[in-house]
């Protein structure tokens, strides 16, 4: 019993670590996509989009973007160079 719980104690501390947990923090709001992206919107109002594998995509201004709920977003910036920043931001290799 003692084992499983520092096992999931572990665990928990463990996932802050995971890539994405940086562009979390900087966003206002981060929204799941359909695709299973994520389009982190930051303080300035401008957005940026993470795609399923964890990398920073890059968004059109034509494009719109459903969420998992099916809601419609247009795009309004592309951010690809602070997100891709911050994906990477505690996590190479120096």
């Amino acid at each position: 019993m003692r084992l499983n719980i520092s096992i999931i104690a572990i665990s928990f501390v463990a996932t802050s670590a995971f890539a994405g947990h940086e562009a979390r923090e900087a966003a206002k709001e981060y929204i799941p996509l359909k695709d299973g992206g994520t389009l982190y919107i930051f303080q300035d109002g401008k957005m940026a989009k993470e795609d399923r594998f964890g990398r920073a995509g890059y968004l059109k201004m034509t494009d719109v973007l459903e969420t998992s709920d099916g809601k419609k977003i247009p795009v309004t910036s592309n951010e690809v160079a602070r997100l891709e920043w911050l994906l990477r931001k505690g996590h190479s290799n120096k």
